[in-house]
């Protein structure tokens, strides 16, 4: 992996760059469509190469339960598995130690959980992790870790925090032994944990830097905690971690909490916002969200944005979405989806545009202007 700064914004922390991994280039900030079980939901890997998404994001919890990491090792690796020949990055599992909770246990080794699917018990340890992952042929691993939730007490996340630091440490040693079966360059993310503590995020940051990862992520948010908290927790780890290396914010987020992040110094994010809300009848403009199901749209023959060019939008009425919806046709799922994530592709190209004019901070404002925040969007799939 090589990763370069182009441009920072004069007036924040904003900045451009380019990431050069196996299989291709990205150009940051980046939003990676959620791809957790070998699919990004409803869209084809063709359409996804269309809407300009550089990168997608994969489950090695789920891959590895169905249809397993074997298999895929078999079909060449999780890119000729699913037919897509841009890079992948995969979580490592932790963020399901968090959501699955009634079904696990963590000890000092690792993870020993019950299959939500068929009930057998299966361990996760660092080690096992990264087998999984380079059997399945990632661009970027990350490692196994442990998301503490919100609310939580100091020594509930001090414990979430020692597991993730002596795993990332086991799991990094392992990296360096271990080689790709795809004969693939692959390399590994640190998460930093610490709950909403900054002494411990301070900590695990600190730890972590010590151990000189390729790039670092920051996990543990977007889990439930008030908005001042995900945004002052981002921007404290966001100017500890290291200038010259990707920073990466976890399963975040919303298009205002991108633009913000992205101010503060983030390079890459992912969420199932887009995705999720598509096939809820969710749809993003840039004037804020829309509930295309609303009684308001059933006779309002303009597209869902009259400023988007997806495809969507340039052959359908927002009371065409509406019918489909109402009538419970697939199509409805896909059209959504697409012009969602043709929203947060468009969004993370005019920024990028913006930081390299060095006029972000001016646009940033013009956005808030004209995008109405609504009520909150729950991210779990």
């Amino acid at each position: 992996m090589k990763f370069q700064i182009r441009k920072t914004d004069s007036q924040s922390k904003a900045r451009t760059g380019v990431l050069e991994l196996a299989h291709g280039t990205v150009q940051t900030p980046i939003f990676m469509p959620v791809g957790t079980q070998a699919t990004v939901k409803t869209v084809t890997p063709q359409e996804l190469e269309t809407l300009g998404a550089e990168i997608i994001l994969g489950n090695t919890y789920h891959l590895f339960l169905r249809p397993g990491d074997s298999v895929i090792r078999e079909a060449g690796g999780l890119h000729r598995f699913m037919n897509w020949t841009h890079p992948i990055l995969t979580d490592s599992g932790g963020y399901q130690v968090f959501s699955l909770a009634e079904l696990r246990k963590i000890h000092d080794d690792g993870v020993n959980f019950q299959s939500h699917i068929d009930g057998s018990y299966r361990t996760f340890t660092p080690e096992s992790v990264i087998d999984i992952q380079r059997n399945l042929g990632s661009d970027i691993m990350m490692v196994l870790d442990v998301c503490a939730p919100y609310p939580c007490t100091f020594e509930e996340a001090q414990k979430a925090h020692e597991h993730t630091i002596r795993w990332a440490k086991r799991s990094l040693d392992y990296y360096k032994e271990s080689t790709s079966p795809h004969g693939l360059d692959q390399t590994l993310f640190a998460i930093i944990q610490g709950a909403s503590y900054e002494s411990l995020r301070k900590e695990s940051a600190d730890q972590l830097i010590d151990m000189d990862f390729p790039g670092y992520a920051i996990g543990g948010l977007a889990v439930g905690e008030p908005k001042e908290i995900l945004y002052g927790l981002t921007e404290f780890c966001t100017d500890r971690m290291p200038v010259d290396k990707p920073r990466y914010l976890m399963g975040v987020g919303k298009p205002e909490d991108l633009v913000e992040a992205i101010s503060m110094g983030v390079d890459m994010f992912d969420c199932v916002i887009p995705t999720r809300n598509g096939r809820n009848a969710t749809l993003f403009t840039w004037q804020g969200r829309i509930i295309i199901k609303n009684k308001q749209y059933e006779r309002d023959f303009n597209p869902i944005d009259t400023e988007c060019g997806c495809y969507t939008c340039q052959n359908f009425s927002r009371a065409y979405l509406r019918h489909l919806f109402k009538a419970g046709e697939v199509l409805g799922l896909r059209l959504a989806t697409i012009h969602n994530l043709h929203f947060y592709m468009e969004l993370i190209r005019t920024i990028q545009k913006e930081i390299d004019a060095n006029t972000f901070s001016d646009w940033k404002k013009s956005f808030y202007k004209s995008y109405i925040i609504n009520e909150p969007i729950n991210p779990v799939d």
